[in-house]
């Protein structure tokens, strides 16, 4: 299945999680063309992946006059990152255009898996589609912050400790968790959870079986298996 389709990019699309949030919305950005990146947290410069950042306070208005695609819009620039939109704003211009709209809806500090604060993920009413991702590459390594943003948080839904090497089943487990990368999806929406960074036949192993178990626990349509730096989809499960 091919990149967008797997992924189900049509419409308000939020990527959150962690292990290639920003690496997804870019690759999904550039494969659609005609598409728009946007968030509603903040998001490191990303002037370099689009065609054009607009920093403005009516992104509908930019967008409707862009001639360059994909187009980047933000509220206004803080340092080394841009801030992002409050939800409405995003409900808004969803409202004001028909083109596809790609926003990260969370943070994660560059770790490979996370679970989810109190105050994330900022997902706007009108999301069609919810990409919650993890990184294959979390296996095995130790649940602590050089891996995973807020280990005490991952740990209190899966039973691990902090400290204990994460497993595929503590993966799927957040994942599939309504308080994990399922929190706070809208009704309606689809949720489309993606194992990343399946770099080899090991790391598509273990992606597998993160596969296997999110399925015994929540009732998503599919999980895909991918490359999201080189763009490609290796499985759909």
């Amino acid at each position: 299945m091919e990149l967008v389709e797997s992924l189900g990019a049509t419409g308000t699309v939020c990527v959150v999680g962690a292990g290639g949030k920003k690496t997804t919305l870019y690759a999904l950005a550039n494969r659609i063309g005609r598409a728009v990146v946007t968030a509603t947290v903040r998001i490191p410069i990303f002037d370099s992946e689009v065609a054009r950042v607009a920093v403005t306070d009516d992104p509908a208005e930019a967008v409707e006059d862009a001639t360059e695609w994909p187009i980047g819009v933000v509220p206004e620039r803080e340092g080394n990152r841009y801030r992002g939109y409050e939800v409405g704003v995003i409900d808004e211009l969803r409202e004001r255009t028909d083109v596809p709209l790609l926003v990260k809806a969370d943070g994660a500090r560059t770790r490979e898996f996370k679970a989810p604060g109190e105050r994330e993920p900022q997902l706007p009413p009108s999301a069609d589609t919810v990409i919650p991702v993890a990184s294959a590459h979390a296996v095995g390594e130790p649940l602590d912050e050089r891996t995973v943003h807020r280990p005490k948080r991952v740990a209190a839904l899966t039973g691990l400790e902090v400290g204990d090497a994460v497993t595929a089943e503590a993966i799927a487990t957040v994942l599939a968790s309504p308080e994990g990368g399922l929190k706070g999806v809208p009704g309606g929406a689809s949720a489309i959870p993606l194992i990343n960074k399946v770099d080899d036949e090991g790391d598509e192993r273990v992606a597998r079986e993160i596969a296997r178990e999110i399925h015994e626990r929540a009732g998503v349509e599919r999980v895909v298996l991918a490359r999201m730096a080189d763009a490609e989809v290796v499985d759909v499960i």
